[in-house]
């Protein structure tokens, strides 16, 4: 299925039984204390204040509520305390909030995304058309979804925000070629609630009378190219490189016009789609390629500890280098492994101008995205987060989500 937002857009505002009426958001917390004292106090450890929560938006309600109603803790956890340590951060304790037992049980994984009543299947966007390695990993995740296509990645975000999709994938990072920053962007506006890492096996596509000795040039995406230029030199293949959108439509520009002289880089299963002959497998430099891709819904999902979870904050400061070492080390001292830390710029903010010198001094101001190894169930998390807020301008849980731990081989061309 592929879509059209424009289209959608007007759609929706000239059809009744398409239009969305909108309402005031309603929180609802999955956890709650069975003591009023205890919300009483963890309330004002992390600061918060009801007043001043009536013109934020529904995301930051959420994130606030992810650090002080999720505190979900599981029988068998142990808490590792250290005689040793007697102040960090100006703090006597690295423990913030209380532990209660009589909780409610919290939804699993499978409650993540539950189809909707009118429809037999669930829909997942991507960016991309099919025979992408995006469509891949939404198979990989929930494989008898309703793939829908989108053009953009912002099309994919925009598809779940519409309630045209459920669910959007999309890739954050590749293993060889880094982050993609675009996609850190949109995070802010939607709730991460799961990961799927997808192994990269380039092969080289073309039609099925064509030699390599035929080949003009290699068409793919900028990134596939990079990621193949070794290979491609060791196979004789001094031809032009074209960058294009994407490996997938590489393709499927060579297969519908029935190109003799060009060949692409894409997956085999994009040569399977588009009827193609697969000349070499296995094309890429790097054995140990693998793309990183983010599970995005409209709600998040409830902490659990009956498995590795993964955690996915942003923030933001405004006093200096000396603040990103006290919130890194509210982690550290609580053996909380960070996996991931990823600096983007304010936007909107993206200068701040000292009252020194004059008022010549000026910054660039960042947000950083940090993953770490911990569920927001866990104790220590929760605590790590009310000394991260402590020392941070902005704060916001993006998502705590189940780790992917499927085990996978690296790519190899036999």
């Amino acid at each position: 299925m592929s879509i059209n937002l424009k289209t959608q857009i007007r759609t929706k505002s000239h059809s009744q039984t398409h239009s969305v009426t909108r309402r005031q958001p309603i929180l609802q917390c999955t956890y709650r204390f069975d003591s009023t004292n205890a919300i009483a106090s963890a309330a004002s450890m992390v600061n918060f204040n009801t007043a001043d929560t009536i013109n934020k938006s529904r995301a930051d309600w959420q994130s606030s509520f992810a650090i002080l109603a999720s505190t979900v803790v599981s029988k068998q956890q142990q808490i590792i305390k250290s005689d040793h340590i007697t102040v960090v951060n100006d703090h006597k304790t690295l423990d913030h909030m209380p532990i209660e037992n009589n909780l409610s049980n919290p939804r699993t994984f499978v409650d993540l995304s539950p189809i909707p009543k009118h429809r037999l299947q669930l829909r997942v966007a991507y960016q991309g058309v099919s025979g992408a390695y995006s469509e891949a990993a939404a198979r990989k995740a929930y494989p008898k979804c309703e793939a829908i296509t989108c053009d953009q990645f912002e099309d994919a975000f925009k598809a779940v925000e519409l309630w045209i999709a459920d669910l959007a994938v999309l890739p954050i990072e590749n293993s060889v070629g880094g982050s993609i920053h675009r996609n850190y962007d949109l995070l802010l506006h939607i709730h991460m609630v799961g990961e799927i890492q997808i192994p990269v096996h380039h092969c080289l596509l073309a039609m099925s009378h064509v030699r390599k000795e035929d080949l003009n040039r290699v068409i793919s995406h900028p990134q596939a190219l990079s990621q193949c230029e070794h290979t491609l030199t060791k196979l004789g293949l001094n031809v032009d490189r074209v960058a294009v959108d994407r490996t997938a439509n590489a393709a499927k520009f060579i297969a519908t016009n029935n190109l003799g002289d060009t060949a692409a880089i894409a997956s085999a299963y994009a040569a399977k789609l588009y009827g193609l002959q697969i000349l070499e497998n296995g094309i890429q430099d790097e054995c140990n390629n693998v793309t990183r891709f983010v599970i995005l819904a409209r709600e998040p999902i409830s902490a659990l500890t009956d498995r590795p979870f993964k955690t996915s904050i942003v923030f933001a400061h405004d006093k200096g280098t000396s603040v990103l070492f006290k919130v890194l080390s509210a982690f550290a001292f609580r053996n909380i492994s960070l996996t991931k830390i990823e600096s983007r710029p304010y936007q909107n903010k993206s200068l701040r101008f000292d009252d020194e010198d004059l008022g010549m001094t000026k910054h660039f101001e960042y947000l950083f995205y940090v993953d770490f190894e911990a569920s927001m169930a866990e104790v220590r998390a929760q605590n790590a987060l009310v000394d991260v807020q402590e020392y941070t301008s902005f704060l916001r849980v993006l998502g705590s989500y189940p780790m992917d731990m499927t085990p996978w081989c690296p790519s190899r061309g036999d």
